[in-house]
């Protein structure tokens, strides 16, 4: 019986290696994504039986898919109607899963496994918060600045601080909870125009010890651009990523 192998893409995926030699892929938590696994060489695999298991769970089973169709009898509540492998890309050999809808819940290690398949892979997927920094001119001398955070269990608590850490007067915070039992806040401050004026905004649940923060430098008087900065936390590293635009 001919064997074949598994194989990660990282021209398709830009996949990097975790500590333990799993593929480590990031995930915006609320957003779909997709845990990638390939056969070499690319033979159809329609027919073949595919496994996608978290070994913390029971049951195991992520998703199923023999002779052609998915075992949906043997999936985990938890995956119910979020999973799907598409038929166009098993023909070619993709055998990679798509998750949809992401939950904090679904962090963790995945493999990637089939009787026809020689060994097996792994992806460790790794959550992160949605957050952003709306920065608005009021007037020639103060602006509002709205801090947005998504992607929280339990519910946090957001506050604004000045660059010598104490806390700023803002409005109320606003506080959602998602059909997913995941909470996002909001809040708006205003602050003065000044050379040098610093303010952090930050979003922190006391009882887990979680807190993220992001900067934002609020420009002197003379300054007539309005700014929109983007962050995205990860859940449980340090790396961050940032794109700010800035225009007239």
């Amino acid at each position: 019986r001919k064997k074949y192998m598994l194989l990660f893409s990282p021209l398709l995926f830009f996949p990097f290696l975790g500590s333990s030699g799993e593929v480590e892929l990031v995930a915006i938590v609320g957003d779909d994504t997709v845990l990638p696994c390939h056969l070499d060489p690319a033979v159809n695999a329609a027919d073949m039986t595919v496994e996608w298991t978290r070994s913390d769970l029971t049951p195991r089973f992520v998703h199923v898919w023999r002779d052609g169709v998915e075992l949906v009898n043997k999936k985990n509540v938890a995956y119910m109607e979020r999973t799907s492998l598409p038929i166009n890309n098993l023909k070619l050999g993709d055998i990679s899963l798509k998750l949809s809808k992401v939950k904090l819940s679904d962090r963790g290690s995945y493999k990637c496994f089939s009787p026809a398949l020689s060994g097996q892979a792994s992806v460790e997927l790794v959550l992160v918060y949605k957050y952003s920094v709306h920065l608005n001119s009021e007037d020639s001398s103060k602006v509002v600045l709205q801090c947005e955070s998504a992607g929280w269990y339990p519910e946090p608590e957001l506050l604004w601080l000045d660059g010598e850490g104490n806390l700023l007067s803002a409005g109320p915070t606003e506080t959602l909870r998602g059909p997913d039992d995941l909470y996002s806040v909001s809040s708006r401050v205003t602050v003065e125009k000044r050379h040098s004026n610093n303010i952090t905004c930050r979003v922190q649940q006391r009882n887990t010890n979680q807190s993220r923060e992001t900067h934002i430098h609020v420009p002197g008087r003379k300054t007539k651009k309005q700014s929109i900065v983007l962050v995205v936390w990860k859940y449980r590293s340090k790396r961050q990523g940032t794109v700010s635009c800035c225009k007239k």
